[in-house]
């Protein structure tokens, strides 16, 4: 289910001329931490958000073909419908996969420079789950 994540994060944050969208930062790395250190509740969410970014095409765009298999044109059109739909429930099942996206795209050293921060400390790892 990695991948279908990373598909919509991707599809959510593009990279702009100045810029760097998620695809640029460490995006594997990040979902693996973020599986191992979330709860089984937060995973889930997160996997049918992007199950729902990938299969409401046909409710966006009027295309019958999931997000995966979109041209580039509609694939936009259809993040931008999903991220504003009037429709909360649908709206906010996709808000998990976004807010995701954010906190990596917004750690990523190279992101954090073009903002001129410094990138943050390595992780100490302190934090676990009981």
């Amino acid at each position: 289910m990695i991948w279908l994540i990373k598909f919509a994060m991707v599809a959510m944050m593009p990279r702009t001329e100045k810029l760097p969208g998620i695809a640029d930062c460490d995006l594997d790395g990040f979902l693996r931490r973020l599986r191992r250190d979330s709860d089984f509740l937060f995973w889930i969410g997160l996997v049918l958000g992007a199950w729902i970014f990938a299969m409401t095409p046909l409710f966006t765009v009027f295309v019958p073909l999931p997000a995966f298999l979109l041209p580039k044109g509609l694939l936009t059109t259809h993040c931008d419908r999903l991220l504003n739909t009037n429709l909360y429930l649908l709206r906010q099942s996709v808000f998990l996969v976004r807010l995701s996206a954010g906190m990596c795209w917004g750690a990523d050293p190279a992101v954090r420079a073009k903002f001129a921060m410094s990138p943050y400390a390595a992780d100490p790892g302190t934090f676990r789950q009981s």
